[in-house]
């Protein structure tokens, strides 16, 4: 896989490269960004973003902390996002919020374990376990997860590759500059896009090479995660690039801090900037996941944009 650099003609051939494989096309594409292998199912990327709901079993995550802290609550939040249109449901009971501070395992596996269970034998939609730790992996998974979604990209616990070989688990891969603690203390980079990718090229070959095909990956580039505002909106703006990894990519950019700084606008009141951020990765087919709070309009969202770029 060669190298990425920042100069403006390569931006020009990987934005021209993007447009030609756009997944918005209206006839089915054979491209490894277009699948993703879970453990019982393929997911087809090919004719639309997939939509997946956010689910916190936390006290104290930025948008929605404490609202679904105990199980039941989380479990008919779960059911009401897949009433409204989620196709994956991402359930997390860590918060990893700028600043946050590291959750015991155990208290971990005591908010999301009952969760997952519930929700898998009651979910048409694959669950997915938000954590960096392989035994919250490992036991989500034995009770009916189907991926795990890892913020440190499988660096953050040295057990976490093997959980995913022996159990054939699809993954996300974000990219984060330090922890949630420090993550925002002077995030910097000189070149933020081709060293996001550089980061993703070299995961990608590592984990290839410790026996995790690249067909189980998504690829998450942490928008708010170790990034200033104008790395946020740089990341954005340029998204696209990221489709030359060959892998889809996850776009995580719901009700995030750098919106509510530039709109001025609390937490709630976020969504339109949330969503035009999502209109212009699809207008760019930039992103083959969108992971959000709110699946409703989202979904509206891809709904009419898809039905006017097919028109």
């Amino acid at each position: 896989m060669a190298p990425f650099s920042g100069g403006s003609q390569n931006r020009a051939v990987l934005r021209t490269a993007a447009k030609r494989l756009n997944y918005f096309s209206t006839q089915p594409m054979t491209d490894s960004r277009h699948e993703w292998h879970l453990p019982d199912r393929i997911l087809d990327l090919s004719t639309r973003p997939l939509v997946m709901g956010i689910v916190n079993v936390t006290p104290d995550s930025f948008s929605d902390g404490g609202l679904f802290a105990n199980i039941d609550a989380a479990v008919a939040h779960g059911l009401k996002l897949i009433h409204d249109g989620a196709d994956l449901l991402d359930i997390g009971g860590e918060s990893s919020r700028p600043g946050a501070a590291a959750v015991p395992l155990e208290e971990e596996l005591r908010r999301v374990v009952g969760v997952v269970e519930q929700l898998a034998t009651q979910s048409p939609v694959p669950l997915s376990i938000d954590t960096c730790k392989a035994e919250v992996a490992r036991q989500c998974l034995e009770r009916g997860a189907r991926l795990i979604n890892d913020i440190t990209a499988l660096t953050g616990d040295g057990a976490m590759p093997e959980v995913v070989r022996k159990t054939g688990a699809g993954v996300i891969l974000m990219h984060m500059q330090g922890t949630p603690a420090t993550m925002q203390v002077n995030p910097h980079y000189e070149d933020v896009v081709p060293e996001i990718a550089r980061f993703f090229e070299a995961r990608l070959r590592e984990l290839a090479d410790s026996g995790i095909s690249g067909q189980r990956i998504v690829l998450d580039p942490g928008i708010g995660f170790g990034k200033t505002a104008k790395h946020n909106l740089e990341l954005l703006a340029r998204l696209e690039e990221f489709q030359a990894l060959g892998r889809p990519l996850c776009l995580g950019v719901s009700r995030k801090g750098f919106l509510g700084k530039m709109l001025e606008r609390p937490i709630q009141q976020r969504l339109a900037g949330s969503l035009a951020a999502v209109a212009y990765a699809l207008s760019h087919g930039a992103a083959q996941i969108l992971r959000v709070h709110d699946v409703a309009e989202t979904r509206d969202l891809v709904t009419v944009f898809q039905a006017i770029r097919e028109s």
